[in-house]
């Protein structure tokens, strides 16, 4: 019988980082515990980003560039700031990357360790042979209180992982769970901020009774010695806990998994499959990998490298997206980017944002999968498709196939810098992009200076936030591209 486990896995750290000494400065004046604090960055994500287009877009980086996706059984999204409470977040996943209808979709949240129970969740659903194919994707964008410490701590990412029976690099193991009402924190109903509770609480009373109590029940459960562990991988933000759990339960502190909080800071549900994408990067066969996660008890999981390990690359890894990160040290930006600040936003913005639903349904696939139309007898490319084909003089009628965008080569064809028109970081940048195989399309550009729009330049395209509908609480999304 085949072995369940990991087959790919790829992450999506937002490209701004921003340097903790401009928080730490900034609010010197009021909170100057904070200076000592201030060093290294946090990944920050655009203000037309969240955990779905995150998600989306770590996805895409394991699902490569092919347009059949019929193998996706299930879909698992976690996270803690899913931007519907009352809709089906992964389905908004599963329409962007223009996966089967019957793809069997699952919101997993109310908790940080929330990513590593979708994971147990996907590896139990292919175990059993109910899926043959899971895909799972963790994400988080969490507000935090001006000049409070998760400001600093809290950083913005994604994390993707297709879960199958077919070229394993990871193989599943087993799992544990402890399911503890142990509140660390807490975040209401129309509340847009976690309360927090002591920190000296949450570490003895938490994390250091009950994470060795899950690695011990694990460990006992396999008969695995913690000698035999490779890799610790424990997201903790508090200083030499995972240390002090690695000596209570046996395993090597050697061992221990550097957590990233340097560089990308803590990204809540998803942060130890960020860790364990780091890992994978650098493995070699016959590693065993302990991943571990706490909140609302804990979550731990086991695997082991295969073979297959050797030849598994990311096309960006981990380290190249800390790398190519950019520096931002205005703290304004990040503040109006997450809605923290009221500030002027003109007269162009008072508009009425709503969102016809019956048309966003009927063009679900345009608008969230990018699909397009390609003419069977001309095999002239247009979006967005219509029963009439734009091919010259031959306007055949019902003659269209579904053409998948979003993975096309493009380039820019012309554009435009508008300062007049209302955005969250002006200028918008918006132009006419055509497609290498066909089409052309008008669209905002995103991720952008000055000066890094041209005309021939290529572009990729990117899933994003168009608008939100302020009155209404809706978020309204499209495909932006974006310079490369």
């Amino acid at each position: 019988m085949s072995d369940t486990g990991i087959s790919s896995i790829a992450n999506y750290i937002p490209r701004l980082r921003l340097q903790r000494k401009a928080i730490a400065e900034s609010n010197a004046w009021m909170a100057p515990n904070l200076v000592g604090k201030g060093k290294g960055a946090k990944a920050i994500s655009n203000w037309d980003e969240d955990s779905v287009t995150m998600s989306v877009e770590a996805a895409r980086r394991i699902l490569g560039p092919e347009d059949d996706r019929s193998h996706i059984d299930s879909l698992f999204f976690a996270s803690t700031t899913m931007p519907y409470s009352d809709r089906l977040n992964s389905g908004i996943i599963r329409a962007a990357l223009t996966l089967e209808e019957t793809t069997q979709c699952t919101d997993v949240s109310s908790s940080i360790k929330s990513g590593t129970t979708a994971l147990i969740n996907a590896f139990n659903s292919v175990n059993s042979g109910k899926n043959s194919y899971s895909l799972v994707a963790a994400s988080d964008k969490r507000k935090a209180r001006v000049a409070s410490s998760q400001e600093l701590n809290f950083g913005d990412a994604a994390t993707a992982i297709s879960i199958s029976k077919e070229n394993v690099i990871a193989k599943f193991i087993d799992s544990a769970s402890l399911s503890i009402d142990f509140i660390d924190h807490f975040r209401g109903p129309n509340e847009e901020f976690d309360y927090n509770w002591e920190e000296r609480w949450i570490r003895d009373e938490g994390y250091l009774k009950i994470i060795p109590k899950l690695i011990n029940n694990l460990l006992q459960d396999n008969d695995i010695s913690p000698s035999d562990i490779s890799r610790f991988i424990l997201p903790c933000i508090f200083p030499r806990v995972p240390q002090t759990i690695a000596k209570k339960t046996g395993i090597n502190p050697d061992c221990i998994v550097d957590n990233l909080a340097v560089s990308v800071g803590d990204t809540g549900s998803c942060h130890p499959l960020i860790m364990l994408t780091s890992v994978l990067e650098n493995s070699t066969p016959g590693e065993k990998i302990l991943v571990c996660s706490f909140g609302g008890g804990g979550d731990a999981i086991l695997l082991e490298t295969t073979n297959l390990i050797t030849d598994f690359t990311n096309i960006e890894t981990t380290i190249d997206l800390i790398n190519n990160g950019v520096d931002e040290d205005n703290y304004m930006k990040y503040l109006t980017f997450n809605d923290l600040v009221k500030w002027e936003k003109g007269m162009r913005a008072e508009i009425d944002r709503k969102t016809a639903l019956t048309t966003l349904y009927r063009h679900n696939d345009a608008i969230i999968g990018l699909v397009g139309g390609k003419c069977s007898k001309t095999g002239t490319i247009q979006f967005p498709a219509s029963r009439i084909s734009v091919s010259p003089n031959s306007p055949d009628l019902d003659t269209q196939e579904p053409y998948k965008f979003a993975e096309k080569k493009a380039n820019i064809l012309s554009w435009s810098a508008d300062y007049l028109s209302f955005s969250i970081n002006p200028p918008n940048y918006y132009g006419i992009v055509s497609f290498e195989e066909g089409g052309r399309i008008m669209m905002d550009f995103t991720d952008v200076g000055e000066g890094d729009v041209e005309s021939g330049k290529d572009v990729k395209m990117v899933f994003r936030i168009k608008a939100f509908d302020e009155v209404r609480g809706f978020t309204r999304y499209f495909w932006k591209a974006v310079p490369i």
